[in-house]
């Protein structure tokens, strides 16, 4: 049961606590061997298994709590597990044991005229705190990262899924003990009382990196008050813009999955962009494919002129994650004012364009300024284990350290090895 806080300074003591022993735990983890933390992690994926029922069990309590609050059917996608869900978690871990270990891994090496030999060799960043909401999975997937790269995490689920969530953070914890590291590697901070969200903000000097995982409130609130570093996106306000040389079948298909695969991930379309060279012949297809899959279409004037089920767009429809079937819709000009539409209304998350034209792509690729730009692909792929990273912690839309999806390696430093043989600087 997730205990309530009186005051600032009972979070304040809390998450002191927890970063003491994280602090102590990570001191370990940190100097593991890679075999080690693999056997953790496979570990907890035999329990993962072993332990399926417990989990849907639990997760069936947070879910019809959640319903009986009015919380909207997207949210309710993100909280559910199922068979399927439950069995994505093991083997999410099981593909961060077959990565190459990312401590101590030699970024770069060189030879200075005096004889140096310097080395950029990859180091844990430390201790990582994880503040989510819905998605239980993102327990496993930020622990998993965080052990793998030999970093403590202090995760913070949100109130929905909090039995679900500290039930799988045991599960982490019964894994890195069974291979012998500390279990306060992982911790699940044990109340949903915002002060301690608070703390975490406030704990310079004892947490690393803050990551955020979450809606808009969520996310500027973090990144707005926190005292340590950020990695975050704001929102996924994805693009798929149809060019005039599109394949009109490849666009077709992959409009239907950009939005509707699952419309509650930041990879999801938000906007579809269409070229007014072939809006005529094509919109009211890609239209009527996403109207039969139950998607709402809010267009512009000149896609409402084609479209009549259409509703009209607002201006603050294109700055809207919907994550729910909504899709806003405009009829552009050329490449340039696709290109000018997303820079204005896009939150640099992922963003992608239909061609069968080399040179389009090469300049949505030179011009679109976005963590993750792609061609001929569905939005839906931006995702940490869909790029061979095992899984991710989230997408970073900064600029700094890491951008696009925050897997294993990116929850590295790194520190620079200097060989000498007696040299002395005059």
């Amino acid at each position: 049961m997730a205990q309530q806080l009186d005051k600032i300074s009972d979070a304040t003591a809390l998450i002191g606590a927890m970063v003491t022993r994280s602090r102590a735990a990570q001191s370990v983890l940190g100097k593991s061997d890679f075999a080690s933390r693999c056997a953790a992690l496979q570990a907890a994926a035999d329990q993962i298994r072993s332990q399926s029922a417990a989990i849907l069990e639990v997760n069936a309590k947070d879910v019809a709590a959640a319903k009986a609050s009015g919380i909207s059917g997207a949210f309710i996608d993100r909280l559910t597990l199922n068979d399927e869900r439950v069995e994505a978690m093991a083997t999410g871990l099981e593909a961060m044991v077959r990565l190459t270990d990312p401590i101590g891994y030699e970024l770069a090496r060189w030879q200075q005229p005096n004889g140096l030999d310097i080395a950029r060799v990859s180091t844990p960043l430390g201790v990582i705190g994880i503040i989510y909401e819905s998605r239980p999975n993102v327990t496993i997937d930020a622990a998993g990262l965080c052990i793998i790269a030999g970093n403590a995490a202090i995760l913070r689920g949100g109130s929905d899924s909090q039995l679900t969530a500290s039930l799988l953070a045991a599960i982490m914890g019964d894994g890195l003990a069974a291979a012998g590291l500390p279990r306060d590697a992982v911790q699940m901070v044990p109340t949903t009382d915002r002060q301690a969200v608070g703390a975490m903000l406030g704990a310079v000097g004892g947490i690393d990196v803050l990551i955020p995982r979450g809606g808009r409130s969520l996310v500027e609130r973090v990144q707005t008050e926190a005292r340590v570093p950020v990695f975050a996106h704001l929102e996924g306000i994805c693009h798929l813009y149809i060019h005039a040389d599109a394949d009109p079948d490849k666009a077709r298909q992959i409009a239907l999955n950009a939005k509707m695969r699952r419309t509650g991930i930041c990879g999801a379309t938000e906007t579809l962009l269409i070229d007014a060279a072939i809006a005529d012949d094509l919109l009211g297809a890609i239209a009527n494919d996403l109207l039969a899959a139950g998607c709402t279409l809010r267009g512009d004037a000149a896609a409402c002129d084609l479209v009549p089920a259409m509703s009209p767009a607002t201006e603050t429809d294109f700055y809207t994650e919907y994550l729910d079937a909504i899709l806003s819709v405009a009829i552009v000009d050329n490449i340039d004012s696709a290109i000018a539409h997303i820079a204005k209304y896009g939150s640099a998350h992922t963003d992608a364009i239909i061609t069968e034209s080399a040179a389009a792509a090469a300049q949505f690729f030179a011009e679109v300024d976005s963590a993750i730009v792609m061609h001929n692909a569905s939005t839906q792929f931006a995702d940490g284990g869909e790029f061979g990273m095992g899984a991710e912690i989230g997408i970073a839309t900064g600029r700094l350290h890491a951008r696009g999806p925050v897997g294993a390696a990116q929850l590295t430093s790194f520190k620079y090895v200097v060989r000498g043989n007696g040299q002395t600087r005059s």
